[in-house]
């Protein structure tokens, strides 16, 4: 007599369950056969980037073999939340989260492309599967939102930028520099240098004068001093973004 083993391979076509399935499917016009649609899964950490990127970034890709690179390294640099060196077994599934690494700094001419790149970079990220607290502003937006005025506590502003896990600084130099404006941008790139938080920064300017560059051409180390411009060079992988302006091709 022939036994039949958990092992074997078992029809349906007698099945009681499976017959009662498929008449409730075709209730509802399903067929089971049909190939299932490959969609692609939600992000929620991009979802919600995008709601905060600006609507002209908000399909930014990095297309800089530099960027690419710079986001590789920060994405495998992330923990899981709750790890530590004493309990390294903590937090290793689920989302990890941004804690350190190197900042990135993008210079170049007007419009090839700095600050698209730069959001690209915070997508990739995201779209990496790691969570992370940040904040973008304009280098001109951060010392209008510092100065003094009622109902405004600028020191708790400028610690809570200090501190954000990555940070976008866009257009430095760009505004007019003072004592002042140097101070805001030393206290803020010294002590994120010191802490390793990455930095994602744009400027147009050259970082330093070059060799066969026009007398008047200003450099960035005219801008914000020297004080600046070493936390910048310790902390920063300098990436020349260069090409025609976006926005005249666009138009």
């Amino acid at each position: 007599m022939n036994r039949t083993s958990l092992a074997d391979p078992q029809t349906t076509a007698d099945n009681a369950a499976m017959a009662w399935m498929r008449r409730k499917l075709a209730e509802r016009s399903i067929d089971p056969s049909a190939p299932v649609a490959d969609t692609p899964e939600a992000i929620p950490a991009l979802e919600a980037a995008q709601l905060r990127i600006p609507r002209d970034y908000r399909e930014a890709q990095v297309e800089h073999p530099a960027v690419a690179e710079w986001v590789r390294t920060i994405a495998d640099s992330a923990v899981g939340h709750a790890a530590s060196p004493l309990n390294p077994h903590f937090g290793a599934a689920g989302q990890r989260e941004i804690t350190h690494g190197r900042s990135l700094l993008l210079w170049g001419a007007t419009g090839p492309g700095k600050t698209h790149q730069a959001y690209a970079a915070i997508r990739a990220l995201t779209a990496a599967g790691c969570g992370v607290r940040w904040h973008a502003t304009t280098a001109a937006d951060l010392y209008g939102a510092m100065r003094a005025r009622g109902g405004t506590d600028p020191e708790y502003l400028l610690r809570r930028i200090v501190r954000m896990p990555l940070l976008l600084l866009d257009d430095l130099g760009a505004a007019k520099g003072s004592a002042w404006t140097e101070e805001i941008n030393f206290r803020l790139l010294n002590w994120r240098a010191q802490n390793q938080l990455p930095t994602i920064i744009t400027t147009n300017l050259p970082p330093v004068r070059m060799p066969k560059m026009a007398p008047g051409q200003p450099v960035l180390r005219d801008q914000v001093g020297d004080r600046v411009l070493s936390r910048l060079s310790g902390m920063c992988l300098p990436v020349h973004i260069d090409g025609p302006d976006r926005r005249y091709r666009a138009a």
